[in-house]
């Protein structure tokens, strides 16, 4: 789920709720910050396989931030306040 350590980046949350025309489909919202509301609705990225394993995704260079600002068209100051834990630098 975003927010967690395989998908750190909560702004993610948000790309799912466009997709998935969420909020209008099952009057659940994404408050600033990316949490949900009502607070017990649940997101995430399910995934079945016999080898499929849970990761942390670990630390990240600035060269990997200014890979994903460049992605995402943000400024890397934006990145960087969603992934601050994850920072390497």
């Amino acid at each position: 789920a975003a927010g967690y350590p395989a998908c750190p980046d909560h702004s993610e949350k948000h790309t799912v709720f466009e997709l998935l025309d969420a909020t209008s489909r099952l009057g659940v919202t994404l408050t600033d910050s990316f949490a949900m509301t009502p607070t017990a609705a649940v997101s995430g990225l399910y995934f079945s396989h016999p080898q499929s394993r849970y990761f942390n995704v670990g630390k990240l260079g600035r060269d990997q931030m200014e890979s994903l600002a460049h992605r995402k068209q943000l400024p890397l100051s934006t990145i960087e306040h969603w992934l601050r834990p994850n920072l390497a630098y």
